[in-house]
């Protein structure tokens, strides 16, 4: 991607993506409203470009300089918009098409995550295979509760946790319906923590730990997004070393994806203290209620200098 200076990325015409067709849509449209505002704020020519289906993007952009995506899960999230907007020689703000991929493929994710020597939980993957067999692997290898979700989804969505065998042929049943395949990970007794990874001037950060407590179970859906239905800790109350711990693990997850840009890294921090990722999240949101938004104010950065570091992202070169 070529580069620009102040003055060109002040002229260039911006096109901020929302929408889509992903289970996310709705959180994606808030994510680019706000964005659209800041950039329109700092005096950019943006422009708030909803797409309604993958095949709107071409005439979307037309004539747009520059995009920053503000696409969740689905095709916006996995690579294929990614992949179009390199082949079109569009810049974008953000992680690229292979990066992309890797993140919303659990399976691929965490296998890479674990050559790198990062702690991930156990986990077997579910394929529509008789459930029977599958359920009594996972009795044998792990203990109750399990956690069972989607292997191409973010946000948590389809995500559940199962107590016993029943539970787990039943979910199975479920994820497969509206997903596919699955993938059964052992439960991390611990913390639910969030890492924003941030790239200023060259340098990628750790942006302060975040420690999430839902009101619920676990952190879904509703609990990432519904205001007041979980309590954000920022920075996390931890000791220095294991936050330190937990920011380098976050780091080496982005690195080991080939991000760029910005991520979120999400980890549960077990009662040992060792931090386990889960995955990455390449398109973090941008809402009220999201994660990477509240770490950068918690570092100085408000949400506009947040969103100017994201936008100058575009500039990097190809993976």
């Amino acid at each position: 991607m070529r580069g620009y200076t102040a003055a060109a990325m002040n002229a260039a015409r911006i096109g901020v993506l929302a929408g889509g067709e992903s289970p996310e849509r709705e959180v994606s449209l808030r994510s680019g409203e706000r964005v659209h505002r800041a950039l329109v704020a700092r005096g950019y020519r943006a422009e708030l470009l909803v797409l309604d289906r993958l095949d709107d993007l071409v005439g979307a952009i037309d004539g747009v300089d520059i995009v920053f995506s503000c696409l969740h899960g689905g095709a916006g999230e996995n690579g294929t918009v990614q992949l179009l907007l390199d082949l079109l020689g569009v810049p974008y703000t953000g992680c690229g098409a292979r990066a992309a991929s890797r993140s919303m493929d659990k399976i691929r994710s965490r296998n890479l995550f674990a050559t790198r020597g990062l702690a991930v939980p156990e986990g077997l993957e579910w394929k529509g295979q008789p459930a029977e067999g599958f359920v009594d692997a996972i009795r044998d290898r792990f203990s109750f509760p399990v956690v069972v979700k989607p292997t191409g989804e973010g946000s948590s969505i389809g995500v559940e946790i199962v107590d016993d065998a029943a539970d787990l042929r039943s979910a199975l049943e479920r994820v497969t319906e509206g997903f596919g395949s699955a993938l059964v990970e052992e439960y991390i007794p611990g913390q639910e923590l969030t890492v924003g990874i941030l790239e200023i001037g060259g340098e990628v950060r750790a942006l302060p730990v975040i420690e999430i407590r839902p009101s619920g179970r676990f952190f879904n859906y509703d609990a990432k997004y519904v205001p007041g239905a979980s309590k954000f800790l920022v920075p996390a109350p931890l000791e220095e070393d294991v936050a330190a711990a937990v920011q380098a693990a976050s780091l080496e997850a982005h690195d080991a994806l080939g991000c760029r840009g910005y991520s979120r890294v999400d980890l549960r921090l077990h009662e040992d203290g060792t931090p386990y990722v889960l995955e990455v999240n390449v398109l973090p949101g941008m809402t009220d209620e999201s994660d990477l938004p509240r770490a950068a104010s918690a570092s100085g950065l408000g949400f506009e200098d947040l969103v100017e570091a994201m936008l100058a992202t575009a500039t990097k070169e190809e993976e």
